[in-house]
């Protein structure tokens, strides 16, 4: 090998590790910014929903959320439930985080306008667990909601999913 080609296949392999770098930085620096904005919307909508639950049926709701994967003996499951019934709660809520972050890349508005996309995602995410995901479950519930019900169900999807999930979206996104 004379030195040109030597020098040649330098050049040539310091522009690969050029690329490589390049590629390997843009992958990092997207993969941060994403996680961020659907990590935190995530954890705060999940645990806000969870608290609120907490508040209004009591400390068994981590096994009713259980009950939805695993059936209605889930109820009287141990400690083992209960803590899968907390991570169902909050795989739902990151998957609506990321859901809406996904979304927000394409329709611009989702973060420019926050509240009211917010407001409204809160109300489809109520609507796609209560006519999709709650009757596919192990429980296959079903209505009817009583109108304080449906009216309490939407006020909290609204306020404690949507909003955070839309604010974290907007703060922490490009």
């Amino acid at each position: 090998m004379d030195a040109v080609s030597f020098m040649q296949r330098q050049k040539d392999n310091s522009a690969d590790e050029h690329r490589l770098t390049d590629a390997l930085g843009t992958l990092s620096g997207r993969r941060p910014k994403a996680l961020l904005p659907i990590m935190v919307g995530g954890l705060a909508a999940g645990g806000l929903d969870l608290i609120s639950a907490f508040i209004t049926y009591g400390w068994g709701v981590p096994r009713v959320i259980a009950a939805g994967l695993l059936g209605i003996k889930a109820i009287h499951g141990g400690l083992f439930v209960y803590f899968l019934g907390v991570a169902l709660q909050f795989f739902i809520a990151l998957s609506a985080a990321a859901i809406y972050y996904a979304a927000s890349r394409k329709l611009e508005f989702l973060k420019d306008h926050a509240l009211i996309c917010g407001l409204f995602y809160g109300i489809a995410v109520f609507l796609v667990m209560n006519l999709i995901v709650v009757p596919l479950s192990a429980l296959h519930g079903r209505g009817p909601f009583g109108l304080m019900a449906l009216i309490q169900g939407l006020v909290v999807h609204m306020l404690l999913i949507g909003l955070p999930i839309s604010y974290s979206v907007r703060r922490f996104s490009e």
